[in-house]
């Protein structure tokens, strides 16, 4: 796969170094030259000076053959621009987009970003998670606020412990991501136990979270 990022900052940078160990082709462009030369020397990447806004500099990155773009900079409005040019000039299927102000977010689902990232209620789910010992946490929304990521961590008492994946009759819409139990990452298949003190990772529609949370946890 091949990811485009906007912003060298310490996100783009971080987040073109974990591509890059998973062996997708990265090119990366910033404004500033110092930080360009200096990922330059760091990472394996095609580097591009210049103003992701601007459309010959996203394609002298490459945006053509790009599957995905990131725009990852310090500011919302380019950003927003970026994403836009990205999918209505060079009809690019998949955009994400940093968040930086939250009150924002709603502007990117409004204006068809596939998946505004907001850093800052992303901490703050952690943080509340941590603090409540919530069991049932939405981690992030896209598609415009229609899809949702949750999740779940299933108490002893669960309706679903010690059933296989395969008998769980999930609600509409909805499927079971990836299983975390200890330190051990598990994706789910038909014959997959589930466990007590399991992390349920769910995709499912805006609106179905309740009767997830009810078939999983029994509670709600």
């Amino acid at each position: 796969m091949h990811i485009l990022i906007v912003g060298a900052g310490k996100v783009g940078y971080f987040l073109a170094k974990r591509l890059c160990q998973g062996k997708h082709a990265v090119s990366i462009v910033d404004k500033d030259r110092i930080v360009c030369d200096e990922v330059a020397k760091e990472l394996e990447v095609l580097v591009v000076n210049g103003d992701g806004c601007d459309p010959k500099i996203l394609e002298e990155a490459g945006i053509g053959r790009a599957d995905v773009l990131a725009a990852v900079t310090g500011d919302d409005e380019d950003n927003l621009i970026i994403c836009q040019l990205a999918k209505e000039k060079f009809n690019l299927q998949r955009t994400v987009g940093r968040v930086n102000n939250p009150d924002n977010e709603y502007t990117f689902n409004e204006l068809g970003i596939d998946v505004p990232v907001d850093s800052t209620k992303i901490i703050a789910k952690v943080i509340e998670e941590e603090v409540s010992f919530s069991d049932f946490v939405n981690l992030m929304s896209f598609k415009r606020g229609k899809l949702a990521i949750v999740r779940v961590d299933l108490p002893s008492d669960s309706p679903v412990i010690n059933k296989e994946v395969k008998d769980i009759s999930l609600p509409q819409d909805a499927v079971l991501v990836s299983i975390v139990r200890g330190e051990e990452v598990i994706l789910p298949k038909g014959n997959t136990v589930l466990k007590p003190g399991d992390d349920v990772i769910a995709l499912t529609l805006v609106g179905n979270e309740p009767q997830l949370l009810n078939l999983l946890a029994g509670k709600f």
